[in-house]
């Protein structure tokens, strides 16, 4: 009797020349003496790669490779594989032709999951081989395409007749709106937000249509085209349900939040509603949970600025003022300051207006000043709950200051923020405000003022020549002691070159005969932007000697910031300019920003 033994993967990698004779008994005496799978043997000792026995099996169950390269699939066919389906079962779907699906699964083989997508479509699957981590990166950049798409598919079922019926029956429009087409242009809207790192979604009414922006590191962008009015009303109506304000009340300003999660990543959504000539304005603010995964130095502070500033977070008491207009990222740098200092031997308590980010294990409070609950309130309440650390989301008149300069006397540690525009116009700010001088000049610790610029996409930025008049510009703004002012960072392990002054000796010196800048390009990574994400730019003013003296005797802001530079401060520019010499933001997001 003839011993017919079946194939293997070995033995069509062997055929095709992929491995040779040694490699191939070395393979089949592991099997045998370990048990392990095949597959495992031949990568772990890099014997073939996983294309090659992808192609292997290909050959092996007659099963043809798919191809994978410039997809663009239409929504049609990806509606019919849902995206939490493909997610967790690996697989994409790529044409539907004459009752058959052609599928790419990194295993063909698994009968439960073709059955399941056969029952699922009403279609005979036809299952194709594929890498699962090519799978998994087109169902990312596939489904997140279709978004668009999927919105204005979803119109085209939405009516004018079911809106206007969805609207006049107000106690039965939330159980109508639930499986209502309108349902998913909103969860479309928030997930393209979400996947675009937006931190803003306006949906503005217009005489004709519903106009729908994001705000992408700072700038306001079109992503979907415009909707038309019709629709508005359902829109605005699916979002107060979800953040639960009246559906009914339209002539009046509502706030209101919820959650949502996408993929694996969940985001608290606050809701603002404002009644306009032309309808409702919704604008919902994403809200991350920066302070999990942010430390100081990933915000943009580093070398003698960030250890002023964390110097002054392990002191028992005093104030720490942020400062900057707003959007500039006070919020952010504060959550993060609280968490360095958050432990179990520390009482943290906030107040805010409202609670932006929530930092697990600190007491954080909301205003609501229709009830009389003001800052100024939440002040005396909070001193009679034994507090370490007392945070105010901003000191606005003369009572708060006032109750946060007594806080801080009787030993507690108070972070606030302020608007003003530098560090140094924080002093006659609060003085303005009827603090006493002495009082200031004995509680303040740190001033830190900031901005923030965008961060130049790391895979396409492209460098240039500085202009003449501007690298005149660069270096008289960083004065004449260049290497002096880089003292700041010459610790900083952040930096490409880890000795130090050696980088900027190189990049940057006064004697070098050019001055090399960054400028966006666009490429896939960012959207073709030419930016990824934001970065602080800082200017921290310390303590001193000459700094308590200048308010006691109650010096303008102007007096304080010139003793303040001479004690070695980098000012916001100056901080700025050295992050644009590095290649981390442009010479035009600093100046936009610097000079407000």
């Amino acid at each position: 009797m003839t011993n017919l033994k079946r194939k293997g993967v070995e033995d069509i990698l062997f055929e095709n020349k992929k491995i040779n004779a040694d490699q191939l008994s070395a393979i089949r005496l592991e099997r045998v003496n370990t048990g392990r799978e095949i597959e495992d043997i031949i990568i772990s000792r890099k014997y073939a790669t996983p294309s090659d026995i992808i192609f292997a099996k290909s050959i092996l169950y007659s099963i043809p490779v798919a191809n994978l390269s410039d997809l663009n699939l239409s929504p049609q066919i990806l509606e019919l594989v849902p995206e939490s389906v493909a997610k967790k079962y690996t697989v994409i779907p790529l044409l539907s032709e004459g009752g058959f699906l052609e599928v790419a699964m990194s295993d063909p083989l698994d009968l439960e999951i073709i059955e399941y997508l056969e029952k699922k479509t009403g279609l005979t699957v036809k299952p194709q081989i594929a890498l699962k981590s090519e799978i998994v990166k087109v169902i990312a950049t596939q489904y997140s395409r279709s978004i668009g798409e999927d919105v204005s598919r979803a119109l085209e079922e939405v009516g004018p007749t079911k809106i206007e019926e969805q609207i006049k029956d107000i106690n039965k429009v939330q159980e109508v709106i639930r499986d209502a087409p309108v349902a998913r242009i909103v969860s479309a809207i928030l997930e393209l937000a979400v996947k675009s790192r937006a931190s803003d979604v306006h949906i503005e009414p217009t005489e004709d249509k519903t106009r729908i922006r994001y705000r992408i590191d700072g700038i306001l962008q079109e992503k979907l085209t415009p909707l038309p009015k019709t629709v508005h009303g359902s829109l605005v109506a699916r979002i107060k349900i979800l953040s639960g304000l009246k559906i009914d009340e339209k002539r009046k300003p509502q706030d209101g939040r919820f959650r949502i999660k996408v993929g694996e990543a969940e985001t608290d959504l606050r809701v603002s509603t404002l009644p306009t000539v032309t309808g409702e304005k919704v604008v919902i603010r994403l809200l991350k949970d920066e302070s999990k995964s942010l430390m100081l130095k990933d915000l943009g502070l580093r070398g003698m600025a960030l250890k002023k500033f964390e110097e002054a977070l392990l002191k028992p008491h005093g104030i720490i003022l942020v400062t900057g207009p707003t959007g500039s990222g006070k919020t952010v740098t504060l959550a993060t300051a609280l968490s360095k200092i958050n432990t179990v031997r520390v009482n943290i308590v906030t107040v805010e207006d409202p609670v932006e980010i929530r930092i697990q294990g600190v007491n954080q409070v909301q205003i609501n000043p229709a009830a009389g609950f003001t800052f100024a309130s939440a002040l005396r309440a909070f001193l009679r709950q034994d507090p370490n650390v007392i945070m105010v989301g901003e000191i606005r008149d003369g009572e708060t200051a006032e109750l946060a300069i007594h806080a801080s006397l009787v030993g507690r540690l108070v972070l606030s923020t302020l608007h003003t525009n530098s560090a140094a116009g924080a002093i006659p700010r609060l003085l303005d405000m009827g603090v006493e001088n002495f009082l200031l000049a004995s509680t303040l610790r740190v001033v830190l003022a900031q901005r923030l610029v965008r961060r130049l996409c790391p895979h396409c930025k492209e460098a240039y020549k500085a202009p003449p008049e501007m690298e005149k510009t660069i270096k008289e703004t960083l004065g004449s002691d260049l290497e002096s002012q880089l003292k700041y960072f010459s610790k900083d392990e952040s930096l490409p070159d880890k000795s130090g002054n050696s980088f900027f000796s190189e990049k940057v010196s006064k004697n070098k005969k050019t001055v090399e800048l960054f400028k966006p390009k666009g490429c896939d990574k960012c959207m073709n932007i030419g930016y990824i994400g934001r970065t602080g730019i800082f200017e921290v003013m310390p303590e001193t000697d000459k700094i308590t003296k200048m308010i006691l005797e109650r010096k303008s802001a102007e007096d304080i910031e010139k003793v303040a530079r001479d004690e070695g401060m980098l000012t916001l520019i100056q901080d700025g300019f050295l992050k644009v010499l590095e290649g981390t933001t442009t010479i035009e997001e600093v100046l936009m920003v610097a000079r407000e």
